[in-house]
């Protein structure tokens, strides 16, 4: 199958804005295996709205979980427990798979978010701030991927430029840079459209699939 793993250096760097304008500009399918937090719209809304996705590209989650917390915890408050085996990759192509926060998320008290990436073996872009803390982050994000022999399709950037920080990201880490994703006012699905046939480039994508 023709898929991406999106993940980030930590919670709130941007990864679903990014995931929708990848799977849109691709006309890829999107799937967020676990979900936590239902109050308010979910990823999968999300990436549905911004990335101009028709539903019938969104795959369900496997793990819709109530409290806006780290999965493990979310799920134990419902007194659940997230199975490997129920999640196995969707039968779809091309597919955008969008992790929950950083690499190291549990997903239970014996398991990491970055243990199922590494059962997959999938392509990763690793979405990373611009701000200050970025190169210790990242770089570390990068290192936990290589030890466990992850590919790593490279580093999407989000936020104001700071050459400097993703020249130092890239070069030390060994990575190529995918491009920057601006901050953007307003943010919809135009303008997302446009800065990302802006700033991206779609062989980077076609090529690791």
């Amino acid at each position: 199958m023709s898929a991406f793993i999106v993940t980030g250096t930590d919670t709130g760097i941007g990864k679903t804005v990014f995931s929708a304008g990848l799977a849109g500009a691709m006309g890829a399918h999107y799937w967020k295996p676990v979900q936590s937090g239902l109050e308010e719209d979910t990823d999968s809304e999300t990436a549905m709205r911004l990335g101009g996705l028709p539903r019938h590209h969104i795959v369900p989650e496997a793990y819709r979980l109530q409290a806006p917390l780290s999965p493990h915890r979310a799920a134990e408050l419902e007194d659940i427990e997230i199975r490997r085996d129920v999640l196995e990759l969707p039968n779809v192509s091309p597919l955008v798979i969008e992790g929950a926060g950083g690499l190291m998320v549990p997903l239970r008290r014996d398991w990491l978010i970055i243990d199922l990436f590494a059962d997959w073996q999938l392509p990763v872009v690793l979405c990373a701030r611009t701000s200050l803390g970025t190169i210790n982050h990242t770089l570390l994000s990068i290192e936990a991927l290589r030890l466990r022999d992850m590919p790593v399709a490279g580093v999407a950037f989000i936020g104001d430029a700071n050459p400097d920080n993703e020249r130092t990201i890239c070069d030390m880490g060994g990575v190529k840079r995918l491009g920057r994703l601006p901050r953007l006012a307003p943010i919809d699905r135009e303008s997302l459209r446009a800065a990302f046939a802006e700033n991206f480039d779609l062989a980077d994508f076609r090529k690791k699939l």
